[in-house]
């Protein structure tokens, strides 16, 4: 067998075997139009190289991609990697600490407690960056091959394909009003603390106090049952502040749209708590008995002043913020 058969061989072995015969024979036509008829051992040689090793050869013939992410969707990837890794570092130390504090024994100097919070944090960390990495990775490596079209120049972080038509839509804009990516940032980083602290609040929200064997969570603030009934319209605002970041991260400056939209979440999240926190069995019964022997106030007090106090809070930031999405909309 010469060199030009082991090489198409050496090919169509590594393709599936419903197409091997017909590339073989495409393989050969290509070989052959590229020698003299009389050739010698160094010409075909130097045709071989020219075609290069078999197996890059057998796997431009293939469909699938022999990368885990390619060219095409890697921007994205890179882009959305560096935006969730930080977010959910902050969500593991946030339930770390409150894992910490909630079994600590009192028996660790301060010195001790550093040390062992550090390390902690550090193993943490390391683990949930891990998964996310792993994760994500996956989900990008199951789109690229779900992706059957041929074309494999990089996409935008907006995910759609960069034209010279888009060079038309960088307008000048002006400071106040851009939206950076640290604002979008802060935006998903605000949305993972308040669910984590909404889904987790019989753990994170509620009386701490210090005691013979140190911090001790006394009581939650909240009954995690009235929460839970409650989960379906609270992951529909938060899926809904996650859109928003993304919209404001393609739109990249504050629009008449972007603030309309930035409206309608913050009134719609706003309505949401509010219908929650109206709910008469929201506040657990122990917290309540130990800040009304506390302060010495009724129950029903204690009640107006926490809930109409948050209620305040969130309508008050909630009007400024639609307030400002509208005024920098408006800036020239």
């Amino acid at each position: 067998m010469n060199l030009i058969e082991i090489y198409i061989q050496e090919v169509t072995r590594r393709l599936p075997e419903k197409n091997r015969e017909d590339i073989a024979l495409e393989l050969r036509s290509t070989i052959e139009d590229m020698l003299p008829a009389d050739y010698s051992e160094d010409e075909a040689k130097a045709v071989l190289e020219k075609l290069g090793d078999p197996v890059t050869l057998a796997g431009n013939y293939q469909d699938r991609p022999r990368h885990l992410i390619g060219s095409r969707y890697f921007d994205v990837y890179l882009t959305l990697l560096k935006m969730i890794l930080p977010i959910a570092a902050v969500i593991s130390l946030i339930t770390m600490l409150a894992e910490y504090f909630i079994g600590y024994s009192g028996d660790q100097t301060v010195i001790g407690i550093i040390i062992s919070l550090i390390g902690k944090g550090i193993a943490r960390i390391i683990e949930v960056g891990i998964q996310t990495f792993f994760w994500l990775t996956i989900v990008f490596a199951m789109i690229e091959r779900m992706d059957n079209r041929k074309d494999n120049k990089p996409l935008a972080a907006c995910l759609k394909k960069w034209t010279p038509d888009d060079l038309k839509k960088i307008p000048n804009i002006p400071r106040k009003k851009a939206i950076s990516k640290t604002e979008v940032f802060g935006s998903l980083m605000w949305t993972a603390i308040w669910a984590t602290l909404y889904f987790y609040a019989n753990q994170l929200v509620g009386v701490y106090q210090g005691g013979n064997n140190g911090i001790e969570f006394v009581t939650p603030a909240f009954n995690q049952n009235v929460l839970l009934q409650y989960w379906p319209i609270v992951v529909l605002v938060i899926g809904l502040e996650i859109a928003l970041a993304l919209y404001k991260l393609t739109a990249r400056q504050w629009t008449k749209n972007v603030a309309i939209c930035h409206s309608v979440v913050e009134v719609l999240g706003t309505l949401v708590f509010i219908v929650i926190l109206v709910h008469p069995n929201l506040l657990n019964y122990d917290f309540i008995t130990y800040l009304t022997n506390l302060f010495s106030i009724t129950a029903s007090q204690l009640k107006m002043w926490i809930v109409g106090g948050i209620i305040s809070i969130f309508t008050v930031f909630a009007a400024f913020n639609v307030i400002d999405g509208f005024r920098k909309a408006g800036t020239r």
